[in-house]
């Protein structure tokens, strides 16, 4: 007896978007590989589990709790954020109103997709410059982290490289929806 199989693949690639801008598969895969913001979750998700885990076992047997990993967390955490939106801008998978970007006619989706592409390449841009600002000031004026002392552009430095990260993948999105037109 045959019975029907479920299709393998995502309810989201099986959707039919507009040519693989929105909702269906997407047409060209980047330049730079996805792996290493893949790795990059995967490494940072691994940390704060260790680091949780060791300061739960610490305050446990000890009543105490380490200073420095509440710090360590929340950078973490935003260095998560940051690669998981580059990941997503890559992979096309960003916040959007699907109303506007699913309907109507093809060559407007493919506009407003290069439109959004370019929007989120100049929000990010703007956020390296101003966020570069910011670790300039940080350096120069010696500023340490409240928690455990350590200079503060150790944790900011991350922020304009990463944001230079996304602004990449966004610049490389909207140059793959321009080939396609």
């Amino acid at each position: 007896m045959n019975e029907p199989t479920e299709p393998t693949e995502p309810a989201a690639a099986r959707e039919p978007g507009p040519a693989g801008v929105a909702g269906g598969v997407a047409d060209e895969s980047p330049a730079v590989p996805l792996r290493i913001e893949d790795w990059l979750t995967v490494i940072v998700m691994a940390l704060l589990a260790l680091i949780t885990f060791a300061n739960v076992l610490v305050r446990y047997f000890t009543n105490q709790s380490f200073a420095w990993t509440e710090e360590f967390s929340v950078f973490l955490m935003i260095v998560l954020a940051l690669v998981a939106g580059s990941a997503s801008v890559a992979r096309n998978r960003q916040i959007r109103i699907e109303y506007f970007a699913d309907s109507g006619p093809a060559g407007r989706r493919r506009a407003l997709a290069r439109f959004g592409a370019f929007m989120v390449f100049l929000l990010f841009l703007l956020i390296t410059v101003l966020s570069a600002r910011m670790v300039w000031d940080d350096f120069r004026f010696g500023e340490t982290s409240p928690g455990i002392g350590v200079p503060q552009w150790w944790y900011s430095m991350w922020l304009p490289i990463l944001s230079l990260a996304i602004a990449g993948r966004a610049l490389g999105l909207f140059i793959r929806r321009g080939r396609r037109s």
